[in-house]
């Protein structure tokens, strides 16, 4: 036949399809012999043209129909079931992650997400038709993406509390161990042409460009610390005759660093205090008064803001010097921060005080410190959905303690229903929460003042004269607490 077309049908493959070839050209997969008819009918190819048959005759159409659709549905599954945490994950972080790099991330993911979804597509094809020379390598990428998936979670989840993501990290391990081994029985990959040749230059660019911009937009502000800085200032004393002397003092906080924080617990200290700080041990500090500066708590400090507030404080019958044997009174600030690019705190924190020591006894039990006045605390959430869903809830807990003439608070990060166990009097040893989320104890700087010369200041402004001048005394080392 001088007009005849080259007709050429393929050996049966894993899953029984024969590939079509006329006039060299793939004009698709046959099933079985009626669809092998079709695609000749359709190409205008005559029933008595000549064909040539590969490895097995026309009698050999071993198609697996039952096995090859529920792999395929099982494939598809799979894949999509990888598809939709991390649409749900990359959605989230690419809106409402707190820092750059967390938002970056988040449209990684939804890539990732979206490749799944190709994946899915090709799963079809492959068990289908194999109309599509890369179908398999599609699905062997998203079967392999899926495995990389449920590694990570069960990798970053040890040590943390177990969630529904583990749940998900277990299931897609199994499957995709499965897939895996399935396609690789099938040689998925044999559509695969390896380049010839690389853009090496595009590649250097790119990761030159990636790495500047990783340094710049992520790693320098993951490292930069918060500057906080407190302090007090004496101000004016006066008293009336025979009556309680009212001292004022200065208390602010600023934020002079980079970094936003939330003020979790602010609190001062107003100590009577002997003439010698080297010779002092803490003991030796009568506390005269103390409490919040700070309010509401749970506030946001940015950076440039400062937030000060006035206290007054009463010493009744001051010029009892065997009641008073000061020789200097002494002001001091601490606050307690955590970073607010690592987290977001629950509004629900500023309206979640409790100040009814026997209600936090019988809520908290033995996790409460002893001493507790009040307590604040919240839900929190990670600066990004994947934290969240790695880490698992999270919660916070501030106590304060009233503990002789220096009271404290105490700082607890865990998820909810745990707790840590300080073991002493220090409230920062949650070292696990103090590098993830930033949190810190800041002393603001020492003020002291002469005693005796505010009282003869406060006589000078009751008699109506002008009060002498006093030079600021030099302050005292810090004493290690």
């Amino acid at each position: 036949m001088a007009n005849a077309r080259v007709v050429v049908v393929g050996a049966p493959d894993d899953l029984g399809v024969r590939e079509v070839l006329i006039d060299g050209r793939s004009e698709g997969k046959a099933w079985s012999y009626q669809e092998f008819r079709s695609i000749l009918s359709r190409e205008g190819v005559p029933e008595d043209n000549p064909v040539r048959w590969l490895g097995e005759d026309e009698t050999v159409w071993p198609d697996r129909a039952g096995l090859r659709r529920t792999t395929g549905f099982f494939m598809v599954v799979g894949l999509l079931a990888t598809a939709y945490p991390l649409f749900k994950i990359g959605a989230s972080d690419s809106n409402e992650a707190l820092t750059y790099g967390g938002r970056i991330a988040g449209f990684t993911i939804l890539a990732v997400a979206v490749m799944e979804v190709v994946a899915a597509a090709a799963a079809v094809d492959y068990w289908g038709g194999r109309r599509w020379r890369y179908s398999g390598v599609a699905v062997l990428i998203g079967v392999l993406i899926a495995l990389f998936c449920s590694l990570s979670i069960l990798v970053l989840q040890i040590g943390e509390q177990l969630n529904r993501y583990t749940a998900i990290g277990i299931a897609l391990g199994v499957w995709s161990v499965a897939a895996l081994w399935e396609l690789l029985e099938c040689r998925a990959w044999k559509g695969l042409r390896v380049p010839k040749s690389i853009a090496i230059g595009v590649v250097v660019s790119v990761l030159l460009a990636g790495s500047n911009l990783a340094y710049s937009q992520i790693y320098v502000p993951y490292v930069t610390t918060p500057l906080i800085l407190g302090g007090a200032e004496f101000k004016e004393s006066n008293m009336k005759q025979g009556g309680s002397l009212y001292v004022t003092v200065h208390l602010s906080v600023k934020n002079a660093g980079q970094v936003p924080v939330y003020l979790l617990g602010s609190i001062y200290w107003i100590h009577g205090a002997p003439a010698s700080p080297p010779d002092v041990e803490l003991s030796q500090y009568d506390l005269i008064d103390d409490g919040e500066f700070v309010t509401p708590v749970g506030r946001v400090l940015n950076p440039g803001e400062e937030v000060a507030q006035d206290a007054v404080v009463e010493i009744q019958h001051p010029e009892n010097r065997k009641e008073h044997p000061y020789e200097a009174l002494r002001a001091e600030t601490e606050v307690y921060v955590i970073r607010k690019d690592r987290m977001t705190l629950s509004p629900d924190y500023q309206r979640s005080r409790v100040d009814d020591a026997a209600r936090i006894v019988k809520e908290d039990g033995d996790g409460a410190p002893k001493g507790a006045a009040y307590r604040d605390r919240s839900q929190m959430e990670n600066s990004s959905e994947i934290l969240n869903a790695t880490r698992g809830p999270q919660r916070i807990t501030v106590w304060k303690v009233d503990s002789g003439d220096w009271p404290r608070f105490n700082v607890d990060v865990s998820p909810p229903g745990e707790r840590i166990d300080y073991g002493g009097p220090h409230p920062l040893e949650n070292q696990e929460a103090i590098e993830r989320y930033g949190l810190s104890r800041e002393h603001g700087s020492m003020a002291q003042t002469p005693y005796p010369e505010l009282l003869e200041k406060a006589r000078a402004t009751e008699k109506g004269a002008a009060p002498p001048s006093t030079a600021a005394p030099t302050p005292p080392p810090p004493q290690a607490r």
